[in-house]
């Protein structure tokens, strides 16, 4: 992971843990969103992002969405580890954990220009 991948990156982390912390889990989820896209290539960031779902859906006392994310940190973890990753997948309960979805062009460029330095 670049540098200005992995800046963006824990940027997006950072803004999640605030507003988790104020109290505003929804606006947190859609920075672990963009973490998710950002990250899931690589094992740690991926583990980190469904991690951080995962505390949102135990405080939500969500059932269904625990479940679901401690899924998806196991083969999400073992997806990274051997490069089969469903591109632009935000990571959240509300999609399957296999679609690949469109990636925001931002995000995209980063990712692109992390790939383009291997």
């Amino acid at each position: 992971m670049n540098s200005a991948l992995k800046a963006a990156f824990e940027n997006e982390m950072a803004s999640a843990a605030r507003l988790i912390q104020a109290g505003h889990p929804d606006q947190a989820m859609r920075h672990l969103e963009r973490a998710h896209v950002l990250g899931q290539r690589k094992a740690m960031p991926h583990v980190r992002s469904h991690w951080a779902m995962l505390r949102i859906a135990l405080e939500r006392r969500a059932p269904g969405e625990v479940l679901g994310q401690g899924v998806r940190i196991v083969l999400g973890a073992l997806g990274s580890a051997v490069g089969i990753v469903p591109t632009g997948n935000t990571g959240g309960t509300n999609i399957s954990m296999f679609a690949r979805l469109p990636i925001d062009p931002e995000l995209a460029e980063l990712i692109r220009q992390d790939q383009d330095r291997r």
